[in-house]
């Protein structure tokens, strides 16, 4: 039988695909739920499983073909590794049995039940990674929980960077396209740029008792909730105190209408091997700091290994961009549209500062807020600002809500 190799559905947001890498190339054998090749979206690299064991008779789409939903790409014969491993019986009516070659092996071992299929996932693992023990060889529950899980290789990055050697000459250059994920970058700032009425408010924040914090449960923390009690967390309970007290800033424009959301989805940017990606917090006001520290945790790992999905990248009510993991001392961060204001956080340096008519050497961090002034006057940014502020000086606000 054959079986038609079809692109999957994308989300509304995203008309069309680029095909990265083929894993496979015609007359290979391969498993079911094996990933045949990586497809990049403006958002995000999928991964394409087989939808079926067999032989991948025909590539209809060649690395690198814009594609779209439901698109054939290639084809797969499922009686092609049938024939295979019809053969098996006699060979192993011989003295010594041969060993099943790796595609006959991968066929046996590659279907799953599906309450076994969840846990392979959270594992890391397809069903071709264990021998079932269920009828014909399916991997059964009791498989998949028995298996030890795998470190999740990290999906091989399109060459959008410029190669080690650059063309022989006195002032070499090389001409590179960009990718799908930079084109889309900055197709977006454009639009922010050109749409919005941009322009940021500042104010420096003393982050003494944030460190202070840190230092005396931080290793707490970490034992009871198994994750590293960073700034984050408090970067974010503080953006999230202050939208609450100015919805405005969570606002959004449609039109000529302002839609106010009833939800906080903070959108916390994250450098990948790609780009630029800015994978979602959920209802983020009800959250704990731990959630939220795993939370981000979770997301940095899945950008380094190119796991992000679609769902994960969807939607957001407002945005953090932290530059000071990247020595950023002070920045003026652009608005995420649909969305209408972005809190910029920078590197926390120790600075004299005056306090009660004394000179004294606090650890400070400068804040920028970009927003909308469309929809946002100055006084809700100022206010706003001033009150993630004051959170983090005080971080007692947080927990007391006041």
């Amino acid at each position: 039988m054959i079986i038609d190799v079809k692109v999957p559905q994308l989300s509304e947001s995203v008309a069309e695909a680029t095909l990265v890498s083929w894993r496979k190339k015609a007359g290979d054998a391969v498993a079911r739920d094996e990933n045949l090749i990586d497809i990049e979206t403006d958002k995000v690299v999928l991964e394409l499983p087989a939808p079926a064991a067999g032989v991948l008779v025909e590539i209809v789409k060649k690395d690198g073909d814009t594609v779209a939903s439901g698109e054939l790409i290639a084809r797969i014969d499922t009686e092609a590794q049938a024939a295979a491993s019809h053969e098996a019986p006699a060979a192993a009516a011989a003295p010594v049995a041969a060993p099943l070659s790796s595609a006959a092996a991968a066929a046996a071992r590659a279907t799953a039940m599906p309450a076994a299929r969840k846990i392979l996932e959270e594992k890391g693992l397809t069903a071709s990674d264990v021998l079932g023990s269920g009828r014909g060889g399916r991997v059964t529950k009791e498989d998949a929980l028995a298996e030890p899980a795998r470190p999740v290789a990290a999906a091989p990055v399109p060459a959008v960077t410029l190669p080690v050697e650059l063309p022989v000459g006195d002032r070499p250059e090389q001409r590179v396209p960009m990718s799908r994920l930079r084109s889309r970058i900055a197709e977006r700032l454009v639009q922010s740029k050109n749409e919005n009425a941009i322009l940021t408010t500042f104010n420096e924040v003393d982050m003494s008792h944030v460190i202070a914090l840190r230092k005396q449960y931080g290793e707490k923390f970490e034992k009871t909730h198994g994750v590293r009690l960073g700034f984050m967390g408090f970067f974010v309970k503080a953006a999230v105190a202050a939208l609450e007290k100015f919805p405005i800033i969570n606002a959004s424009v449609d039109g000529n209408d302002i839609v106010y959301h009833g939800f906080i989805d903070v959108g916390i940017a994250v450098s990948s091997p790609r780009g630029l990606v800015v994978p979602i917090l959920r209802d983020v006001d009800q959250l704990s700091i731990a959630q939220i520290e795993k939370k981000i945790a979770e997301y940095g790992q899945k950008a380094k290994e190119g796991k992000l999905t679609l769902e994960d990248l969807t939607g957001g009510t407002f945005s953090i961009s932290n530059g000071g993991v990247f020595g950023s001392m002070l920045s003026t961060p652009i608005i995420n549209p649909p969305q209408s204001a972005i809190l910029g956080i920078h590197a926390t340096k120790d600075r004299p500062v005056v306090v009660d008519g004394q000179i004294v050497i606090r650890p400070m961090n400068y804040l920028a807020l970009s927003y909308d002034h469309r929809i946002i006057d100055g006084r809700e940014a100022v206010l706003a600002l001033v009150a993630m502020k004051e959170a983090l000086e005080d971080p007692a606000r947080l927990l007391l809500g006041v």
